[in-house]
């Protein structure tokens, strides 16, 4: 399933240098995007691949598709880095289109992690030696109904050492070969950036030096606000298909079963919200029914579906919950809002649509930053709007004299959209009301105990998430609390403030988990 090709296209017609930064999932996203521009009738680009993969035999192939291996790290060696800045602007300099992956390895939760900038600030430096041509980012979506590493990714999550890559990981992955259902990839929209820096860096063209290697002062903040523009744009043109629908629903019921006019019932609700409140204008929907998805979905082996006189129930055991992480984990930023306000209507009873409006933008700022959510706070209210009259249109929800209620007969569907976003709040909520009851833990402390609360928590509540007790997902969390002033640039925290928001958080949560986590939080001090 190839999308937006076309926009592509032209951009090579007009003479632009083309620079794809597809997202991480698999060593087969080197082939498949090649493979795609080739049919599409485009030039494949050299592939800035990991030193990791130049092993007999996949290196020569590799290499024979257009990759060229590089270092896991240029840090303190700057020869290397003088070579490879000097490779790249000659690729550039004779037209070659250039692919490179920014999050720097694959993703082993199934999101979209932060983008490593080095090859972006590279890109731009190369841009400083004066060349002739345009220069355009063009983001892509990857995704598919089997990711063959995915077992591995779990291993590797619960603490295994990842395996070295080498001939017999090939051969015996090339053993377990057979039809793994579809792939997709999504062309986001394009990011022009002499346009780009025209904008955010009006006097950039007076550091053009064709004998130049300094990095100018405006260069870093750019880089880093283009990195968070970039990945937004890959998550913007994400493709839900069967499997990653059918997972959503599965994983948000509490035992990990449906039957099947429920599942059917749920994919119904998230199709008729992504098709009706439509979340980009690259991201794509399955044309099928959900009777459809839901057929084809356990066509790939991977429920467990059993029959009584009632009908078919169908659900995930222990070792496929874990697994299925990662499939909902591509697309739950879709879902982050409407999940969000369900839960918000769920267990704040009675609100009015100004409460909701405020509570959503209060939470807002950290989801974005952590999922890459596409809207700015100004479209926020509207996008909140849109939501709860599509929920209002699925009978889930009833708006009287601005208050919101829930339509008790149709609260099902509601819970599990509510649930896909709970576990987030779980963790936002540890970490705020640890701060809360701790104000003077520093950064390092309070990362490890938010790690050590969700780690047992995740135990006692059987949350199967990998990232749930990620460091890096509560590291990004940390930089959103210094940006939106919870704390100041000493570390310092405004109590009144981060007292508010955790006492929000909570209010989010089902009582028995509100419980442990208080308990877990009074045990670590």
């Amino acid at each position: 399933h190839i999308n937006n090709a076309s926009t592509v296209r032209k951009l090579a017609q007009d003479g632009h240098e083309i620079v794809y930064v597809p997202c991480h999932r698999s060593h087969m996203d080197y082939l498949l995007l090649s493979y795609v521009l080739y049919h599409e009738g485009m030039v494949p680009p050299h592939i800035a691949a990991g030193i990791n993969l130049n092993f007999f035999p996949a290196g020569p192939i590799f290499r024979h598709g257009g990759a060229f291996f590089i270092r896991r790290s240029f840090k303190g060696n700057k020869l290397y880095s003088t070579i490879f800045r000097e490779y790249l602007a000659e690729l550039f300099a004779k037209g070659y289109s250039v692919e490179y992956f920014s999050e720097g390895g694959r993703s082993r939760t199934g999101r979209l992690l932060q983008a490593k900038t080095g090859m972006l600030a590279m890109t731009i430096q190369a841009m400083l030696r004066g060349m002739n041509r345009p220069v355009t980012l063009v983001p892509v979506y990857i995704g598919y109904e089997h990711v063959m590493e995915v077992a591995t990714y779990a291993k590797e999550l619960r603490g295994k050492r990842k395996e070295k890559e080498n001939a017999s990981l090939v051969i015996r992955t090339i053993r377990k070969l057979r039809n793994f259902g579809k792939g997709y990839v999504n062309f986001g929209e394009p990011i022009q950036l002499n346009q780009y820096l025209n904008e955010h860096s009006p006097e950039w063209t007076k550091d053009i030096d064709p004998m130049g290697t300094s990095k100018p002062q405006w260069m870093t903040p750019v880089v880093n606000d283009l990195a968070t523009k970039m990945m937004t744009h890959i998550n913007d043109a994400a493709a839900t298909n069967a499997l990653t629908l059918c997972a959503t629903a599965l994983l948000a019921s509490r035992q990990r079963a449906l039957s099947r006019d429920s599942l059917v019932s749920q994919i119904n609700c998230y199709l008729s919200l992504l098709n009706n409140v439509p979340y980009s204008d690259t991201f794509t929907v399955p044309k099928d029914s959900a009777e459809e998805l839901v057929k084809h979905a356990e066509s790939l082996n991977k429920f467990l579906i059993e029959s009584d006189s009632m009908g078919d129930i169908i659900s995930l055991d222990r070792h496929q919950s874990i697994l299925m992480t990662y499939y909902r984990n591509n697309i739950i930023h879709l879902f982050a809002l409407p999940s969000l306000i369900a839960q918000m209507t769920i267990r704040q009873h009675g609100l009015t649509i100004d409460a909701i409006q405020k509570n959503v933008s209060a939470i807002y700022p950290f989801l974005k930053k952590e999922l890459f959510l596409s809207y700015d706070e100004e479209q926020l209210e509207g996008v909140v709007s849109n939501i709860i009259d599509e929920l209002v249109s699925q009978g889930m929800l009833v708006v009287s004299n601005n208050q919101v209620t829930i339509n008790q007969s149709n609260s099902q569907a509601l819970m599990l959209l509510g649930r896909t976003i709970s576990e987030t709040l779980q963790r936002y909520s540890i970490a705020l009301n640890l701060l809360a009851e701790n104000p003077e833990l520093d950064k390092s402390d309070l990362e490890q105990k938010s790690q050590d609360i969700a780690q047992r928590l995740g135990r006692l509540q059987g949350i199967n998430a990998p990232e749930f007790f990620d460091k890096g997902v509560f590291a990004s969390m940390f930089a959103t609390l210094k940006q939106q002033q919870y704390l100041d640039n000493n570390g310092n925290c405004d109590l009144e403030k981060t007292q508010q928001f955790a006492k929000l958080l909570y209010s989010m949560l089902y009582p028995e988990v509100r419980l442990t986590i208080q308990e877990s939080i009074h045990q670590a001090e």
